[in-house]
Order: C-alpha cells, then sequence, then structure tokens
C-alpha cells in the first residue's frame, strides 16, 4: 500500500516514512498541500495520506477541504498529523474530513493504533 507523507518539515517525513516502511508501506512525500495534490494526481493509487496542519503554500486544513470536495478521493484516508493540540482544531479537521488526528510528538504505537481506527491492519 501507498502512502503520501505531507509536512514541510524534512526530519518530520524522515520519521515518518522510517516508520510506515517498517510496516510495508511505501512512502511518497510532499512539502505542502499543493505539492501533495500534484503527487496525488500522478499516483491514484495512493490509500492514505499523513498531513501536518502548519505548511507554506497550501496547509493542511485546505489540504483536507480541497480533497474532500473531489469525489475521486473519497476512499483516501487521511490523517492529520500535527502540533495543532487544540480541540478546536480536532474538530475542524474531522469535519473537514480528515479521519483521524494525531499530536506530536508521537510514537510508532499510536502511530499503528490511528491506522488501525481507520481501517489498516498493522
Amino acid at each position: 500500500m501507498k502512502v503520501l507523507i505531507v509536512d514541510d518539515s524534512a526530519a518530520t517525513r524522515f520519521i515518518l516514512s522510517k516508520m510506515m516502511k517498517e510496516f510495508s508501506w511505501e512512502t511518497l512525500e510532499a512539502g505542502d498541500g499543493a505539492q501533495a495534490l500534484e503527487v496525488l494526481k500522478t499516483a491514484p493509487d495512493v490509500t492514505l495520506a499523513l498531513v501536518d496542519w502548519n505548511m507554506p503554500v497550501m496547509n493542511g486544513f485546505d489540504l483536507v477541504k480541497n480533497l474532500r470536495a473531489d469525489q475521486s478521493f473519497d476512499p483516501l484516508r487521511i490523517v492529520m498529523v500535527t502540533t495543532e493540540t487544540e480541540m478546536t482544531n480536532v474538530v475542524q479537521a474531522v469535519q473537514a474530513g480528515a479521519n483521524e488526528y494525531i499530536m506530536k510528538p508521537f510514537t510508532k504505537d499510536i502511530l499503528a493504533d490511528k491506522l488501525r481506527l481507520v481501517g489498516f491492519s498493522i
């Protein structure tokens, strides 16, 4: 399975990519929401997006809204992975279409638990 990791931090992308590869996922990366949309155009077999909230060009919240406005992305599972810890942000993300929400810092076990919650076997 393929995951798209969307974060402006190369270090965070590296950490998430390493974890997902340990779960036997193929990883793709984007540094912001606009790049993520471009990657998804060329990789329709991506089944999961791990999305940061705070990024330049297009933030994660706007990316989630864009993806959920396009029915072709309905099957895509979206998990926000962010430092935004306010409950209002969690609610906003879920209302916009995120399937789950992980607050940084997180562990591999937390990531695995969230992936199970959105329907993946880990």
